[in-house]
C-alpha cells in the first residue's frame, strides 16, 4: 500500500509531515501508539488515515468540547458526513436520535464525561470500535499540567469496550507523563514516537518591562509592529476584554475578545471570523485556538505569565504552522509570578474547605452528596475546577472508610498538588529570568539538546525584528447582517453545539 496516494485520495496533502508515517504504519500494524507530537504538526490525520485504512468504528476521546466540534466542523468541510459530537450540549431528543442511529457513524468524538455514563458504554458496547483515541492524553496525568480526573477511569473504560487498538496523542509530556498515560490506560505492548518538542520557525522573545502601565504601551507597539494575524493570552476575562477594545481604539479595527464568559453564537462567529481572515487580532483566555485549523498565525503575545512551560510551549504552538517564520513574545513585569501564584491555588481546594465539608456532611459524603452537589458548592465556595477535583475523591469513597482518615488523605493530596503547581511557576519563573538561549533551555526541560543553531532564535541570541514586520493586506468586510446569514449557515450545517 502506497501510504501517500491514500493521503493524496482522502486529504489532498501530497506529503506526510515529520512522525506522521511512521505512526500511521503502527497503527496498520496493529499496534497501541503512544505518540508526542509539537502544537501543529498534525496529529489528528495520525488516526483519521488509518481509520479509512481499517473496518469498524473510531471512538476518539477529547477533553475540551470546542476541541471536539471543530475537528467535527473539520471533516464534515471536507465531506466525512459518518462523523458525530456526543457531549453535554445535545438535548435529551437529540441525543436519543443520535444512539438510534449510532452504527452509521465512522468517527464518534465523546468527552470522557460522557464516557462515565453507563448507558453510553453500553451502546458504545454494540459497535465493533477498531481504534480507540486519546486526544490531548497529558489530561491523564496527575502531575501533567491539565489534569483531568475522568481521565484516569480511561483505562477501566477502555476494558470495558473489549480493550480496542490504542493511540494516546498529546503535544507536551515528559518522561514521567509518559509513562503515567500508558499505565493509565493499561496498554500491555505499545510504540512510542517522541519528536523533538522543537519548532524553529517560532522565535522566543522575553520582553521584560517595569510594571503593568508599561506592559499595556509595549503590547499595543507590538501589535501595531508585527505582521499578523496573532493571539494574545491573557489570565483574565476581564483583561482579554479591555484591550480587545484599546486595540480596536487604537488603529487594529478587527481585534476582538474571546473567554469562557461570551455565549456560545459568539465564540463560534468569532472563530469563523478569525478563520476565515475577518479578524486579525484575537484577546483570548487559554481555550482559545485548541483544534482551531488556521495555518498562518504569525506571532502569539503572553500578557500574563503561564502556569508551566508545558501550557507555555502548547500556546505558542498555535504560531506559524505553515511552517513559515512567526514570534511569540513574553511580556514580564516584576513580580509577574504571583498571579499564577493564586490561579494555582484557586484551582485546588483549600484546607478549610476540606475540613469544613468532612465535618458539616460526614457520613452524609458516602452515598448522599450527589443529591445535595449544588448545595455543597455554593456554601462551600468550590470553584469549578476545585469541585472537579472534589468530586471525584468523594467518588472514591465507600461504606467501609474511615472518614476522618479519607479526610487527611485528601488535605495531604491536594497539599502535593499544590507544592507541585509551585515547583512548575518556580520553573517557568527560572526559564523567564534566564540569561542563556531560550529554546535551550526549553529542549533540555524536555530532556532535549540543541543540533545546530536556529536564525533568529530567541531574544538572548538575538533577533531580526523586522523580519516580522507587519504587511497590511486588504480584505472584504461583511455587512452584521452577512455575517448574521453567514454564522446561521454554520450553526444549520454542524447540526450539534459549540462550547
Amino acid at each position: 500500500m502506497m501510504l501517500e496516494n491514500e493521503l493524496k485520495t482522502h486529504f489532498g496533502y501530497e506529503q506526510f509531515k515529520i512522525g506522521q508515517k511512521e505512526i500511521i504504519e503502527a497503527l496498520l500494524r496493529g499496534k497501541n501508539v503512544l505518540a508526542m507530537l509539537p502544537t501543529g504538526t498534525g496529529k489528528s490525520l495520525c488516526y483519521q488515515l488509518p481509520a479509512y485504512l481499517m473496518e469498524g468504528v473510531v471512538v476518539v476521546v477529547t477533553p475540551l468540547l470546542s476541541l471536539m466540534q471543530d475537528q467535527v466542523e473539520q471533516m464534515m468541510a471536507r465531506g466525512e458526513k459518518r462523523v458525530i459530537a456526543i457531549n453535554s450540549f445535545l438535548e435529551r431528543e437529540e441525543r436519543n436520535g443520535v444512539f438510534g442511529r449510532l452504527h452509521t457513524y465512522k468517527f464518534i468524538y465523546i468527552s470522557p464525561e460522557m464516557l462515565m455514563n453507563e448507558f453510553v458504554v453500553s451502546q458504545l458496547n454494540k459497535l465493533v470500535i477498531n481504534l480507540f483515541v486519546v486526544d490531548e492524553a497529558h489530561c491523564i496525568s496527575q502531575w501533567g499540567y491539565d489534569f483531568r480526573p475522568d481521565y484516569l477511569k480511561l483505562g477501566d473504560i477502555r476494558e470495558a469496550l473489549g480493550s480496542p487498538q490504542t493511540i494516546a496523542l498529546t503535544a507536551t509530556a515528559d518522561q514521567e507523563v509518559r509513562s503515567e498515560i500508558v499505565r493509565t490506560l493499561k496498554l500491555e505492548e505499545w510504540e512510542a514516537f517522541v519528536s523533538s518538542v522543537d519548532r524553529p520557525n517560532i522565535k522566543m522573545v522575553v520582553d521584560y518591562v517595569h510594571d503593568t502601565r508599561e506592559k499595556v504601551d509595549r503590547l499595543l507597539e507590538w501589535v501595531s509592529f508585527l505582521q499578523g494575524p496573532g493571539i494574545i493570552y491573557f489570565s483574565s476575562k476581564k483583561l482579554a476584554e479591555e484591550v480587545a477594545v484599546m486595540l480596536r481604539e487604537s488603529g487594529v479595527p478587527r481585534s476582538m475578545a474571546y473567554h469562557g464568559g461570551l455565549d456560545q453564537e459568539s465564540r463560534i462567529l468569532i472563530q469563523q471570523q478569525f478563520i476565515k481572515g475577518q479578524l486579525d487580532v484575537i484577546c483570548a483566555t487559554s481555550a482559545f485556538g485548541m483544534g482551531i485549523n488556521k495555518e498562518n498565525v504569525r506571532f502569539v503575545i503572553h500578557f500574563h505569565m503561564p502556569l508551566q512551560l508545558e501550557s507555555y510551549l502548547q500556546e505558542i504552538g498555535r504560531a506559524g504552522r505553515d511552517g513559515e517564520n512567526s514570534i511569540s513574545i513574553l511580556l514580564y513585569s516584576p513580580h509577574d509570578e504571583q498571579l499564577p501564584y493564586q490561579l494555582a491555588e484557586g484551582e485546588l481546594p483549600t484546607e478549610y474547605q476540606i475540613r469544613w465539608l468532612f465535618q458539616h456532611f460526614g457520613d452524609q459524603l458516602l452515598y448522599e452528596w450527589e443529591d445535595m452537589e449544588e448545595t455543597i458548592r455554593h456554601i462551600g465556595g468550590f470553584t469549578d475546577t476545585s469541585w472537579r477535583l472534589t468530586k471525584d475523591f468523594l467518588r472514591s469513597l465507600s461504606n467501609n472508610m474511615d472518614l476522618k482518615l479519607e479526610e487527611e488523605r485528601f488535605i495531604e493530596y491536594v497539599d502535593n498538588r499544590k507544592k507541585h503547581k509551585r515547583k512548575k511557576i518556580v520553573e517557568m519563573l527560572n526559564w523567564i529570568q534566564s540569561g542563556d538561549c531560550k529554546r535551550k533551555k526549553v529542549l533540555s526541560y524536555f530532556g532535549e539538546f540543541t543540533h545546530g543553531t536556529v536564525d533568529d532564535c530567541c531574544s538572548v541570541c538575538g533577533i531580526v525584528y523586522d523580519h516580522y514586520k507587519i504587511k497590511r493586506s486588504e480584505v472584504v468586510e461583511l455587512t452584521p447582517f452577512q455575517w448574521k446569514d453567514y454564522l446561521r449557515g454554520l450553526l444549520t450545517k454542524s447540526g450539534t453545539r459549540n462550547e
